[in-house]
């Protein structure tokens, strides 16, 4: 019996020694999720952001998922609830998240982001005042082009508009061309992103000034790899594949954002805050 006892506590060692290292593998494997705002359909995001979960996966050094969400607001909650490792979203919502949640913002795309105001061409619909008493498209109350859009409106003391929301900028273009709304709010970029011929049918007749566009922050929980995580980014930005992302959807590449820049889109931030008070 005392060579198989020997055995035994040799065995019984061995595997309390592997303990520890099986347990951190377990942990290396949860995904990291990087949530993406959802500015169009989810299959879509989940295929564009490849290049950039592969960036991140290789930092990490664990295996990367790109989620996103219903809808703007649902994706604010979210966030605020702590459930994205990184969220990249407009700017209004990553003040709301640096502020009130403690995410820390890594870059931003050097392109600039742009909201614009488009109606179906030679339907007339191209002044504000045209849109009197119309049906006009929104993304969701949350979404930094719909706020941008309706303040638009009101600026222009356009009265007895109906907001209707829909749930991508293609659907947005589908739903103008075919007659249902007057107009719709959209991202310049998704904008140019339509197929040409889309494109051809649709008339721009307002455009914001340059607003923080999407914005990559992280989740205070994983600050101790905001240094290998922002460095990553920049070095993938320079990469062949990094070059190619930027150009096919043209974002320019990445640059840094300040603290300062995401202040002056607190106002918008605080209307995200009375939408997400007013939801149930």
């Amino acid at each position: 019996m005392r060579p198989f006892s020997l055995v035994a506590l040799v065995v019984v060692g061995a595997l309390t020694a592997l303990l520890p290292a099986t347990a951190a593998r377990s942990q290396d494997a949860t995904p990291f999720r990087i949530g993406i705002a959802p500015h169009t359909s989810a299959r879509v995001i989940i295929e564009q952001y490849q290049p950039v979960r592969r960036a991140v996966e290789a930092a990490v050094g664990q295996p990367v998922e790109i989620i996103t969400a219903p809808d703007f607001t649902a994706f604010a909650k979210r966030a605020l609830e702590q459930d994205y490792d990184i969220a990249v979203t407009t700017g209004h919502q990553a003040q709301l998240l640096k502020n009130d949640a403690g995410y820390r913002p890594l870059l931003t795309y050097t392109a600039d982001f742009r909201a614009v105001v488009v109606t179906a061409a030679g339907s007339g619909r191209d002044t504000a005042e045209s849109l009197r008493g119309a049906t006009v498209l929104g993304l969701n109350p949350s979404s930094l082009v719909t706020l941008w859009g309706q303040h638009w409106l009101k600026d222009k003391a356009v009265p007895d508009v109906q907001i209707r929301y829909v749930s991508a900028a293609d659907s947005v273009a589908q739903l103008v061309l075919s007659g249902e709304a007057a107009a719709g709010f959209m991202s310049l970029a998704n904008r140019h992103k339509l197929p040409p011929e889309v494109q051809a049918k649709l008339t721009t007749i307002a455009e914001s000034p340059a607003m923080a566009g999407r914005v990559y922050l992280l989740n205070p929980r994983k600050a101790a790899l905001f240094d290998k995580i922002h460095d990553a980014l920049l070095a993938f930005g320079v990469t062949t594949e990094g070059k190619a992302y930027f150009d096919t959807n043209a974002l320019g590449g990445y640059r840094e954002i300040s603290d300062a820049e995401l202040a002056t889109m607190e106002p918008l931030a605080d209307e995200v805050r009375r939408v997400l008070k007013a939801k149930p």
